[in-house]
Order: structure tokens, then sequence, then C-alpha cells
């Protein structure tokens, strides 16, 4: 069994290191080509910290372990925003830029739909994940081209939006290539070794492959999310932070799936499990996001303590329930009964009294 932990930790160790390797090559490279901070975030740095989902969900359908690779992904959305969002809010106010609350986080609650609408027969088959993965390419390539006819100063400051501190060593193309092969090929060993150990975790202690992927293994492969949001949040890169967030959700869904799907012979069995509550909890936490981001056009320190709390709540619930706690009846209680009804009612009142402010504004 140590042998597996050890094994676990360093597949970890080594996605973590992988996905840094990725973003700081792929962060230079786009740098260059003058796209604005918000679409770095949604795009490279997205894309390269969902890396590990991507490796972690295809090697866990290849090795016929399907409710890893779903739970993953609804696992690493639900933690994406609640855990990153809210760690990152808790360290400083997140601003929210117009462009995510009209168009992204929208375009991210479509895609959830999309995703809920799909998995609930059960299979997401290959035509279904072949859909969603002609979405993501549209999208990148819409964002691509509406950053760069929405300002002429993106070249000044995408060198701002770069993850890595200022070097030198890794400004030739050459080397930012060198590093994004490394990444790919870290976060493959890395992934094969976390899917391997967390099945024999999940054996061990009795627990489902869906409890697994939705906990362990999803907060594992969002490391290098927290990381990235957490230090752009840190140097006050705000879109940066949010837009990591968004995008890797949007990709997870879209890519992640779209890829596994693709590549497994029978497409990804959808657990009943995920259908009755863990894709419903996804789809909560990504509406919950706009009328937070609206009411003030940012997530304020105690939005990201609400979020830690419900993240808490969250895991204790998955916990609770795959041991069949004698706690778990009176734990869902109290969350249905009370926490719930409290912050949507709070929520409201918000929105109420942003459309008040917003009212009474000064005219022009």
């Amino acid at each position: 069994m140590w042998v597996h932990l050890l094994w676990f930790v360093l597949g970890l160790s080594i996605l973590v290191l992988g996905a840094e390797s990725l973003v700081r090559g792929a962060a230079r490279l786009a740098g260059s080509v003058g796209v604005s901070p918000l679409v770095i975030g949604l795009t490279v740095v997205a894309f390269g910290t969902s890396t590990p989902e991507m490796a972690v969900s295809v090697n866990a359908s290849l090795s016929g372990t399907p409710d890893i690779a779903i739970g993953n992904v609804i696992g690493s959305n639900i933690a994406n925003i609640l855990l990153i969002l809210g760690i990152s809010a808790v360290i400083i106010p997140l601003l929210v830029s117009e462009q995510v609350i009209r168009q992204e986080v929208p375009v991210m609650i479509a895609a959830t739909v999309l995703l809920l609408v799909l998995a609930m027969d059960g299979l997401i088959s290959r035509i279904d994940a072949g859909v969603l993965f002609a979405l993501v390419i549209a999208y990148t390539v819409f964002l691509i081209l509406q950053s760069r006819h929405s300002t002429r100063k993106m070249a000044a400051t995408a060198a701002e939006a770069e993850l890595p501190t200022a070097s030198r060593w890794d400004r030739h193309w050459a080397v930012q290539v060198l590093l994004i092969l490394v990444g790919l090929a870290a976060l493959v060993i890395g992934s094969r070794w976390l899917v391997e150990s967390a099945i024999v975790f999940a054996r061990f202690f009795g627990i489902s492959d869906l409890i697994v992927g939705l906990t362990i293994v999803a907060v594992g492969t969002s490391l290098p999310e927290i990381a990235t949001a957490t230090l752009a949040a840190l140097r006050g890169q705000r879109d940066l932070a949010v837009g990591s967030v968004i995008g890797s959700n949007l990709f997870n869904i879209l890519a992640v799936l779209g890829v596994t799907g693709l590549v497994s012979p029978l497409g990804i069995p959808v657990a009943e499990a995920a259908r009755n509550l863990d894709l419903w909890v996804m789809l909560a936490v990504a509406l919950a996001c706009l009328p937070i981001m609206i009411t003030g056009r940012e997530i304020s320190r105690w939005e990201g303590v609400v979020f830690l709390g419900y993240y808490a709540a969250y895991t204790g619930y998955l916990v609770l329930a795959a041991q069949q706690h004698a706690v778990l009846p009176a734990f869902s209680m109290v969350m249905l009964g009370f926490v719930l009804p409290i912050t949507i009612f709070t929520i409201v009142v918000s929105l109420i009294h942003h459309h008040r402010h917003e009212g009474h504004g000064p005219r022009p």
C-alpha cells in the first residue's frame, strides 16, 4: 500500500511539474502573438493547466475505469469554481471584466447544460464527443479573432499576462517548444501513475471509482489551476485568474470529454450517481457564478469564503455517502433545508440591491 502511495505522490508531482513546463512554454509563445491577458487565461493557460485532466481521463477510459474519467471532469469543474476561485478571492477580491460576465460565463453554463443533456442517456457516444471537440475548436478560433479586433494595445499587455517571471533562458522559440514537449511527456507519465494508484486506493478502501475521480483525482489534477490562479491573484492579474478557471471548465467539458470519448471505442459511460447528483451540482455551481459576478462585477472575500464552505460541504457529503454514514440524512437536511435557501435569498437580495443601485445611478 505504501508503494502505491509513493507512486501516487510521484505521479501528482510530475503532473504539476509537467503542467508548469507546459504553461511556461505556451505562455511565452502566446505572448509573442499579442493577445489580451483574459484571452491568454481562457485559452493558453486554461488549456495548459487542464492537460492533466485530459491525460488522466483518456488514460482512465483506456484502462477500463470510465467512472474516473467522467468523475475527474465533473469534480475538477466543481473544484475550479468553488475551491480555486474561493482561494483566489480570499487572497484578493477578483474583479470580473464585462466580457466574462456577458460572454464567457454564459458560454460555460451553456456547455454544462449541453453535457447534462448528452449524459442523460447514460453514455457520451463518439458522435457526442465529436460535437464537443468541434465546439472547443470553434470557440478557441472565435476568441482569438475577437481578441485581435478588440484592441490595439494587446502586444503591450500580453507580456504582463505571462505567468513565468521574466527570464532570458526561455526567450528562444526552440526552448519554448522543448518546454511544451517535456511538459506533455511528464503529464502522460504522471497521469498513468496517478490513475493506477487511485484505482488501488478505491479497491482498498471500498470506495467507488466515481468518488475517487470526483475527489482525490479531481483535486490532484486541479493543482496546476490552483497554483496558476493563486499566483495570478497575488500579482494583481485578476482577469488571468478568472479567465483561467472559466476557460479550464470549458476545456474540461468540450476538449477533455471530447477527446476521451473519441479515443474510447464505446464512448464514455456516465454512472447513474453522476446523472442524479454530481452533474446537477456542477450546473448549480456554474449558475451561481453569474449573479455573484453581476452584483458587484467582482468575487469578494466573503463570497470566496462561501465558495470554500460549499466545496467542503460537497466533499463531506461524498465521503459520508460513500460510507453510508448515519449522519448523512441530518447533513443532507441541513444543506437542503437551511444553507441553500439562505444562499438563494442572499443572491436574490444582492441582485435587487444591484438593480436599484443601477437604476438610481447618475444619468449621462
